[in-house]
């Protein structure tokens, strides 16, 4: 008996034994490290905060498939107007309504959010202009004109986007993370960017 017990263990696969080692790293494990070393940072980097002429320029084109211009021009309207009494808003407005060229522009001025709890706010206005050219199809949006209001209660500091967020001014040289007080003015910038240029996609699709 002794030696049938031997002679099966001798051939079972070499895999049956690996389950059991313990040397043998758990998937579970594996995933986690491989999530640490994701960088949070990475889609904030270099190049994510595009300069057009020395001035900081967001701008997309959202495609709106079977719509006129009239319709496309309707409905960005209707959503720019709205932002302007949004709960987060100050001063917003309307500035330019062309409804021959169809095209819109709102001057925002909102509080962004830095970080929030129950005995502290982190927060800046930030100031900036949205256009909406609209066609047949399509509407070309831009996001610009970008300034902050920061800290205003007890010692007002004002930033240009283009002297505060840029590649320069908010990046490390390795471009490996973001600094640590621009750059988070340069993460919900973006942020905020992707948020308004997503809500146009789904309005429009």
């Amino acid at each position: 008996m002794k030696h049938f017990i031997l002679a099966v263990l001798t051939i079972l696969p070499l895999g049956v034994w690996a389950q059991d080692n313990t040397w043998e790293k758990p998937e579970e494990e594996e995933q986690t490290e491989v999530t640490e070393k994701v960088n949070p940072d990475a889609k904030y980097l270099r190049g994510a905060v595009p300069m057009v002429d020395g001035k900081i320029v967001f701008s997309t084109t959202v495609k709106a498939p079977g719509k006129s211009a009239r319709q496309v021009y309707a409905i960005v309207k209707q959503y720019m107007e709205k932002m302007t009494r949004e709960k987060n808003q100050l001063s917003s407005r309307i500035a330019i309504d062309d409804s021959v060229k169809y095209e819109i522009t709102g001057i925002y001025d909102e509080w962004l959010v830095f970080n929030s709890s129950f005995i502290s706010l982190d927060r800046t206005r930030l100031m900036y202009a949205l256009q909406a050219t609209c066609s047949d199809g399509q509407a070309n949006i831009i996001l610009t004109r970008i300034h902050y209001l920061y800290d205003e209660g007890r010692n007002a500091q004002r930033y240009k986007a283009e002297e505060w967020i840029s590649d320069d001014e908010a990046v490390n040289k390795k471009n490996t993370r973001l600094l640590p007080i621009s750059g988070k003015f340069r993460r919900k910038t973006i942020d905020r960017k992707d948020y308004l240029f997503n809500k146009f996609e789904t309005l429009l699709k």
